[in-house]
């Protein structure tokens, strides 16, 4: 995927931003550090390490037989009505 990115002054520095559709391709947050090298008049730039995944709770214990085991042990606990002032 080619994106332009213009090169502009800021301060004392040149600076070129990368578009958020590259930072979220990545998985890039503000702070990362980045390799830069050129190599034949071509700038390549890529994640020092390797990107990391952000998995949700449900993607982690997805297959989980702890937890399907977990859930039939105590199953008994979630049937039946409320006793006393007891909120359902």
């Amino acid at each position: 995927m080619a994106v332009i990115s213009k090169i502009r002054r800021q301060g004392g520095a040149l600076v070129m931003t990368i578009p958020p559709t590259l930072i979220k391709l990545l998985d890039l947050n503000a702070g990362a550090q980045m390799e830069l090298d050129v190599t034949g008049g071509k700038l390549t730039a890529r994640p020092v390490s390797p990107a990391r995944k952000h998995y949700s709770l449900t993607e982690l214990l997805k297959g989980s037989k702890s937890v399907a085991r977990l859930n039939a042990d105590t199953a008994w606990a979630r049937e039946g009505e409320p006793v006393d002032r007891e909120l359902a």
